[in-house]
Formats: C-alpha cells, structure tokens, sequence
C-alpha cells in the first residue's frame, strides 16, 4: 500500500526545502485580534470625538480624567499603533526586496511606532492625571 501525503508545495519546492518560516500563522492571528478588537474601539471612539466636537479644553480634559474613558482610549491607541506596525511590517516583507533596505525600513518603522506609542500613553496619562 503506497501512502502519499498532499502537499501545495512544488516538486522543486520539496527538493529544494523551501517553505514557510513557521512565523506567518502568529502574525495572521495577531493581525485578526488586534482588528477584532479594534472595531467596538473604533465605534466607541467615532462615538466619543462626535460628542466631543465644539467642546473646550476643559470638556476634553474633564472627558480624559473619567478611569474608563482614558483605559479604553489607551487600548484604542496601543491596539491601533500595534495593527498599523504589524500591517507595515507586512508590506514591506511583500515588496520591498533589498535586504538592507527592507531591515533598515522595519527597524525604523517599529521604532516610530514604538516611540508613538510612549508620546499617545505619556500625553493621555498626563492629562487624566492632571490636576
């Protein structure tokens, strides 16, 4: 009896052991939660700027200083920045295909978000804990 498993992969595929870098199902799965989780973020945050239009400062502060509001808009950011950094990552791994190009482009482009990510927490903060 004479067993053969499929496999999507080419004969010269196959010969060569070429495939994937095991790295891509955690990418695709962070990709989906992070996109999950952004849409009641995103509708609560449409939902809050809309109220917010035509308020002062002190309306906006008065809004950030509320536990819930600043929690939920600090998850709102972390997640956004997260999913705009793993969705960069991605088209730079599709199409940029000088190497040195492509690691000084994903370095840089973890450290933007990185560095956005400290600015949004540090200002929100900032705010809700102002006195």
């Amino acid at each position: 009896m004479n067993m053969q498993t499929k496999s999507f992969r080419s004969d010269i595929g196959r010969v060569r052991g070429l495939g994937s870098a095991k790295g891509g199902t955690h990418h695709w799965w962070v990709m989906k939660i992070t996109s999950f989780a952004l849409i009641p973020l995103t509708f609560w945050f449409a939902y809050s700027v809309l109220h917010l239009i035509g308020a002062d400062q002190a309306a906006v502060q008065a809004w950030v200083k509320q536990p819930l509001q600043a929690i939920i808009l600090l998850l709102f950011i972390g997640f956004s920045l997260h999913h705009s950094a793993n969705g960069l990552q991605t088209v730079m791994e599709d199409y940029i295909h000088c190497p040195v190009t492509k690691t000084i482009l994903m370095v840089g482009n973890k450290l933007l978000h990185v560095v956005l990510a400290a600015v949004a927490a540090f200002s929100i903060i900032t705010l809700a804990l102002k006195a």
